[in-house]
């Protein structure tokens, strides 16, 4: 498989200073580029919003990513990396993305969350997962594959594509890819989530249990009620948000590249606070 040329990226925005300040300040789309931007505003799920963008979807290749994604500069090569392996090993792969869960909730993929620092390590190549978090799912355009209408809000739809595929036979792989998410860490979730929890138990109820990222779906809860019960005891407390998003989505990127850069390139700087 050759380098890619051309990628759709779609993500479902609601603010759009959020939007321009984060994932459009991403190096791939500093300058010239040949890749489809589709800003899905207004919709009132995921499904809706992504099924859409799918039909308007000029390449094969999708990337459907949260309006606080940042793709470092590395990140369009490394998927390039991550899509020609696939070619080779596993051509009817299902989902790709940044980060996900084992059958075993073991975790996959890299990625920096504010608040939680560095989840996950570097990997050399795709690995399988069962599940995928939504930051960040890629589909290919040909596969067929759709967001469930019926799931309600913005929650689960990655855990639920990831087992439409495997339904079909398709793996789902975590890239060998870091990106950033510089959200807002909430400790307590609203509403909305539950009730995609509860849709994504009964559509689901043959494959239980089921890790995702947020929580491990179980017949009896108990992950989930644990959870509720701590957000209630921080709701009493006043401490709903772990951490707060970076103002400056391109000043959090300059950091974490200048971080992770080899130190004999930052030697070669001499200042490793300005080296940029």
């Amino acid at each position: 498989m050759s380098a890619i040329a051309k990628i759709t990226f779609v993500s479902a925005v609601n603010d759009r200073k959020i939007f321009a300040d984060n994932l459009l300040i991403s190096p791939i789309f500093s300058s010239p580029h040949p890749h489809q931007i589709i800003a899905q505003v207004g919709f009132s799920s995921a499904a809706r919003a992504y099924n859409d963008a799918i039909e308007q979807s000029e390449n094969e290749i999708i990337v459907f990513c949260h309006q606080d994604m940042i793709f470092p500069n590395d990140w369009i090569s490394n998927l390039g990396r991550s899509l020609q392996y696939l070619h080779s090993t596993d051509p009817n792969w299902g989902v790709l993305g940044c980060f996900g869960k084992t059958t075993d909730g073991a975790d996959r993929g890299h990625v920096y969350m504010p608040g939680l620092g560095m989840l996950g390590t570097p990997l050399d190549h795709p690995e399988a997962v069962r599940t995928l978090d939504e930051i960040v799912l890629i589909l290919r355009k040909s596969s067929g594959l759709r967001f469930d209408l019926a799931l309600p809000h913005y929650h689960f739809y990655g855990a639920d594509i990831c087992l439409q595929a495997a339904s079909l036979g398709m793996t789902s792989y975590a890239l060998a890819g870091f990106c950033i998410h510089n959200c807002q860490y909430n400790l307590v979730l609203p509403p909305e989530f539950y009730a995609c929890y509860r849709h994504l138990k009964r559509r689901w109820k043959q494959e239980l249990p089921i890790y995702t990222t947020c929580v491990r779906i179980t017949a009896l809860d108990l992950d989930v009620n644990r959870r509720r019960l701590r957000e209630f005891y921080r709701s009493l407390k006043g401490t709903t948000v772990g951490a707060v998003r970076w103002q400056s989505g391109r000043q959090l990127l300059d950091e974490i590249e200048v971080k992770n850069r080899p130190k004999s390139e930052l030697a070669k700087c001499g200042d490793k606070q300005l080296c940029s």
